[in-house]
């Protein structure tokens, strides 16, 4: 290796370290905090999916399955991870 390769070589280094903590980091944390959001869904929230459908959680299902109620006596049955948002949570029960 010549002297200009070695001089390049912490410029590669910082080019890297910028994308790491610009772009990588940040999406992973995103990641995290909806697997949170999707884990912790209860009866009764209402939710968005990645659809646009607005609709309440009727039933949780362990096969990563829930059942949202988009209309009165109207459901649908939603793979959790489609979930977008949580419009309004439910309080625990006591």
């Amino acid at each position: 290796m010549d002297s200009s390769a070695l001089a390049q070589l912490p410029f590669i280094a910082a080019i890297f370290a910028i994308m790491y903590f610009f772009l990588i980091r940040p999406q992973q944390k995103k990641i995290k905090e909806h697997q949170q959001m999707v884990e912790a869904l209860r009866r009764g929230d209402q939710v968005v999916t990645q659809g646009g459908i607005i609709g309440k959680v009727m039933k949780v299902k362990d096969d990563n399955e829930i059942e949202v109620e988009i209309a009165s006596g109207v459901s649908i049955r939603v793979v959790r991870s489609t979930i977008a948002s949580v419009v309004s949570k439910t309080e625990p029960a006591k």
